[in-house]
C-alpha cells in the first residue's frame, strides 16, 4: 500500500550528521572514497544554504572510530556537537535527543557511517517517536552493497524515505525561481557536469 507523499519542508527539517569519523570512514566500501566525501560535504553545504538546524555527533571518538571530519566541525562552529562516550545508537544519548527536540523540527534528514548501525538505529528510534525521517543514501556508507541494501530495506519498511543529497536539495528548494544562481552554484561545486551546465547558463545570461 502506497503512502502519502511527505514532502521535505525547509521550515520543518533538521539535519543529523552521525559519526562521519576518520576511523569509521575507512570502513566505507559501498561507494568510492572521494565521491563519498564529496556527498557528505554537499549535504553539509545544503544544510547551510537552506539554514537548517544541524546536529553533529560522534561515537567513541577517543577510540578507533576517530575524530569527526574536519570540514564538518569547521563548517558548523555553532551547531550542537554531541561526543557520545559509548552509546552506539545516538538516540540512546540524552544530550543528542535533547538537541534534536530543541530544534522544534519534525522532519529529520539523517546521514552517517555506518548505514546499518549509526544511521539505521537513530532513524528507527526517531520514527518510533513520531518523526518523519529522510535518509541521505549517498552521504551514508557501509561495508558493501549487500549490507547497505539490508539497511535500506529495514529503514524504508519502518517508514523512512530514502533519497540522495541532490534530491534533498531539490525538494527543499521547490522552485528554481527562488534562487537560480545560489542553488546552481551549490550543485556546480559538487557535480562536475553540472558546473558545465551552470557555466553555459551564466554565459548566455551575460550576453543577453
Amino acid at each position: 500500500m502506497s503512502k502519502p507523499y511527505a514532502r521535505l519542508d525547509k521550515n520543518n527539517a533538521a539535519v543529523l550528521l552521525v559519526d562521519h569519523q576518520a576511523g569509521l570512514s575507512s570502513l566505507v566500501r559501498d561507494i568510492e572514497p572521494d565521491k563519498f566525501r564529496n556527498n557528505v560535504l554537499a549535504l553539509a553545504d545544503l544544510a547551510r544554504y537552506f539554514k537548517l538546524p544541524t546536529i553533529l555527533t560522534t561515537s567513541f571518538e577517543n577510540g578507533p572510530n576517530g575524530p569527526l571530519m574536519t570540514e564538518l566541525k569547521q563548517g558548523f562552529p555553532e551547531a550542537p556537537y554531541i561526543a557520545r562516550p559509548g552509546q552506539i545508537n545516538a538516540w540512546d544519548n540524552e544530550d543528542f535527543v535533547k538537541a534534536v527536540k530543541a530544534t522544534g523540527r519534525k522532519q529529520l534528514i539523517i546521514a552517517g557511517i555506518v548505514t546499518e548501525v549509526c544511521v539505521a538505529f537513530p532513524a528507527l528510534s526517531a520514527l518510533a517517536e513520531g518523526y518523519e525521517v529522510f535518509v541521505v543514501t549517498d552521504a551514508s556508507g557501509t561495508f558493501d552493497a549487500v549490507t547497505r541494501q539490508a539497511a535500506w530495506d529495514r529503514m524504508s519498511t519502518a517508514g523512512a524515505q530514502l533519497l540522495s543529497w541532490f534530491g534533498v536539495a531539490c525538494e527543499l528548494h521547490r522552485d528554481w525561481r527562488n534562487d537560480i544562481e545560489g542553488l546552481g552554484t551549490l550543485f556546480a561545486n559538487h557535480i562536475p557536469d553540472y558546473r558545465n551546465l551552470i557555466n553555459s547558463y551564466t554565459t548566455v545570461q551575460a550576453n543577453r
